[in-house]
């Protein structure tokens, strides 16, 4: 199970619970954002901006917000920011490899931002292409296991998910990993829903295809300037190749 999976449990739990909450609310505003202005204003004909607005509300953003977000993706709001998505790349401790992506209206404010957070966290950039090519995107949806109605097994979710295109299910513990490609994850999604499963995110994302075994020495500094990079505002999520023991990451939970 890839360190990253792990590392993300632990920030969904920690979003509910600390100062970043309202850092992480803008983020999840600026996603339905793009995703509406990308694919139309419309979720029942936009895949990607119905998933940004379930988890949205899965963490508890007003629907108040989510509908002005709606507003100024369809022009409605003549303020509205004019964002694009920009990746960059580079080195954390141990040499993890970092992906970050940025969803911005300031291109060289955003490049700034996140030099200085890399940087000044044990971090190096690193020219494009030198790091990308370590993930790929896929589809992934999160289940929790224990739901309202059911308590779901491996094998449910697997049979539920199998023929509509997902590759593999992690076990996180509290939570099911579903991984697809990226264009199957409106099927993997619907499966579940279909079958009466409720899931809490449903997103692409990259993962990666290698991955690099940390100490805790090492976990520690990693998730300091992960926690650094996300703290840019223009920055959406960070990725990692780094893999973490359940040893290591229970001592530092």
């Amino acid at each position: 199970m890839s360190g990253h999976s792990k590392w993300a449990t632990i920030k969904r739990k920690k979003a509910l619970i600390d100062s970043k909450r309202s850092r992480a609310f803008a983020k999840y505003i600026k996603a339905i954002e793009v995703s509406a202005r990308n694919g139309g204003a419309d979720p029942d004909g936009n895949p990607t901006l119905y998933d940004a607005i379930q988890k949205a509300k899965k963490n508890s953003v007003p629907s108040d917000n989510i509908e002005r977000a709606l507003k100024r993706a369809s022009g409605q709001d003549e303020s509205s920011a004019q964002w694009e998505t920009i990746m960059y790349e580079g080195y954390g401790p141990g040499g993890v490899a970092i992906l970050i992506e940025c969803v911005s209206d300031n291109r060289n404010r955003a490049a700034s931002e996140v030099r200085v957070a890399v940087t000044r966290n044990g971090g190096t950039m690193a020219d494009p292409g030198s790091v990308a090519y370590m993930f790929n995107r896929k589809g992934v949806v999160v289940v929790k296991k224990v739901q309202a109605n059911q308590t779901l097994t491996e094998d449910r979710i697997l049979e539920t998910v199998l023929e509509h295109g997902a590759e593999e299910v992690n076990d996180l513990g509290e939570n099911f990993e579903i991984v697809s490609a990226a264009t199957d994850i409106v099927d993997v999604r619907s499966a579940l829903q279909a079958a009466g499963i409720d899931y809490e995110s449903a997103e692409v994302s990259f993962l990666p295809t290698m991955l690099i075994p940390v100490d805790a020495t090492t976990a520690e500094s990693l998730f300091e300037l992960i926690d650094a990079i996300e703290e840019c505002d223009d920055v959406q999520n960070v990725y990692g190749n780094f893999d973490v023991s359940d040893e290591v990451m229970a001592s530092l939970a």
